[in-house]
């Protein structure tokens, strides 16, 4: 097994357990989708779109704390981008979105609203887990 430097660990001749090209870009894919839409909620957050900032408000957010919401979104995003940070990105939009499914629970949402954050940190969470040997590491399921 070798690593490289952006801890993606790539196979030797031995045949060890390894990132394949196929699982880092699974892993990406899983990880991109969610994070696209979280920076596009974060732009939403910056347009004061009447719709966006009555749906806001329906779930007890003023209007002047979206930008604040918008930043600590666009924060996650970028932590989770860059090699180096990206778990702890991943632990800043994990708790976000925990903070979302605990406001869906609160104003009596539909389950696809509580289910779609769960979902979204899933995916995340599964994407680095694909392509990145470290979380694999820490995993209960590692060997």
């Amino acid at each position: 097994m070798e690593m490289t430097m952006n801890n993606e660990v790539r196979v030797r001749s031995t045949g060890e357990e390894s990132t394949s090209k196929a699982r880092v870009w699974t892993g990406r894919v899983m990880t991109g989708l969610p994070v696209l839409f979280i920076a596009w909620d974060a732009a939403m957050k910056f347009s004061n779109i009447p719709e966006v900032v009555a749906a806001s408000e329906r779930i007890g957010f003023h209007k002047a704390t979206l930008p604040f919401i918008a930043v600590v979104e666009l924060l996650a995003v970028v932590l989770l981008s860059i090699k180096r940070t990206r778990v702890l990105g991943a632990v800043l939009i994990s708790a976000y979105l925990g903070g979302a499914v605990a406001t869906h629970v609160r104003v009596g949402d539909p389950l696809l609203n509580i289910l779609f954050p769960i979902g979204f940190a899933g995916l995340i969470w599964g994407g680095l887990y694909l392509r990145d040997e470290r979380v694999r590491a820490l995993s209960p399921f590692a060997r």
